[in-house]
């Protein structure tokens, strides 16, 4: 796991994330926090996600409507996404912090999956459940 970090302000009003198209891995990206920084005024601050949805056409998502005086943080416990994704201020000048983590799960690390498997000859070795003692 990787932290993932970026700040959006009215002068940068997006981030966006993405991997290396050949690489083959599988990346997750999971939001912690949204919270408004030093500096932020008493505004509405909406955070969107842009990415695509199942039939690859672009959509944009709302995450967090952040406001000093009533809401300056929001947790969004571990919100996972996949890579290419944008943060976009929508509305409001920031200062927003984004926060997260980033996971790289490489290709042959899904082998062990394979041998954890158990055919059916496995299971008709394995000894019975015994009772626990009392």
């Amino acid at each position: 796991n990787l932290l993932l970090g970026c700040e959006l302000t009215a002068s940068t009003k997006s981030y966006t994330f993405q991997v290396d198209e050949e690489d083959d891995s599988d990346h997750i990206l999971a939001l912690s926090v949204v919270c408004l920084t030093d500096g932020a005024k008493d505004e509405c601050n909406v955070v969107e996600v842009i990415g695509r949805n199942h039939e690859n056409q672009e959509i944009a998502v709302p995450v967090a409507n952040l406001k000093l005086s009533c809401q300056p943080l929001l947790s969004l416990d571990n919100f996972k996404l996949q890579p290419p994704v944008t943060f976009r201020l929508a509305a409001g000048s920031g200062p927003v912090h984004l926060a997260g983590w980033h996971r790289i799960m490489h290709r042959e690390d899904a082998s062990f999956e394979e041998d954890d498997d158990l055919s059916e000859e496995d299971e008709e070795e394995l000894p019975p459940i015994m009772p626990a003692k009392k």
